[in-house]
């Protein structure tokens, strides 16, 4: 297993997702940048980025581990998060320390398979794998696809995946007993009193995105709790 340091770098810390698509706000390989600059004088410990520039930005700023992946849709799947080889040659490129595949049972585009890409990634690199995952199933034909790491990251995002409003913590709790390999625990986590709840059901490490690095959603729910005050002070 490659990259051994990252492991040891973000066990029992924080990572922070710093992404923004092309019609939000702050998009943009230079903001990418400083909002991951931003995270590590916070104390995270690495950073979840999307496509070939922003991670190239964000390593040159800040120097810390990044897990890269490439969003991009396909017609002939629902799988988007690096979803073919085309998307990991260019990852490997960058040299991220991690790449982050959807490792879920859905069909890839172009019907590849994921022990194939995987398999790819460990003869060309020193580039961990971190399956992104939404349930056991998918867990399961992750880990058996070689994957180094698990994430819950598609939890609740999947036609076949429990749906909760808030973080998935009986699936941490599930994975973290059943392998050995590290669980991230990504998806939904709002508040610091829930990412150590996860850390301490035995997740390896805590991704946070939105709730740190998305500020159109941060003020969404300022702004929703306060229209629900409002609505009841009419009644």
């Amino acid at each position: 297993m490659g990259n051994n340091n990252f492991l040891l770098d973000v066990h029992q810390h924080l990572i922070v997702s710093c992404q923004a698509l092309e019609d939000e706000p702050l998009h943009g390989s230079e903001t990418m940048a400083k909002m991951a600059e931003a995270a590590k004088v916070g104390g995270a410990k690495a950073i979840r980025c999307n496509t070939i520039s922003d991670a190239a930005a964000i390593k040159k700023q800040t120097a810390l581990p990044i897990i890269a992946i490439i969003k991009r849709d396909y017609t002939d799947s629902d799988i988007y998060i690096t979803p073919t080889l085309k998307e990991i040659k260019e990852l490997l490129s960058v040299k991220p320390e991690v790449i982050a595949l959807d490792s879920t049972v859905r069909t890839r585009p172009n019907n590849e398979k994921l022990k194939d890409l995987v398999q790819y990634i460990h003869e060309h690199s020193d580039t961990l794998v971190m399956g992104d995952i939404a349930s056991l199933k998918d867990a399961e034909y992750a880990y058996e696809s070689n994957v180094d790491l698990i994430s819950t990251t598609l939890s609740g995002y999947t036609s076949d995946s429990q749906h909760n409003k808030g973080p998935d913590f009986n699936l941490v709790e599930r994975l973290c007993s059943l392998y050995k390999i590290p669980v991230i625990s990504e998806g939904r986590i709002q508040t610091p009193e829930q990412a150590r709840e996860m850390l301490e059901l035995g997740a390896w490490s805590v991704v946070v995105g939105g709730a740190i690095t998305r500020p159109q959603l941060i003020t969404e729910s300022f702004v929703s709790s306060m229209s629900v005050k409002h609505d009841m002070r009419q009644k």
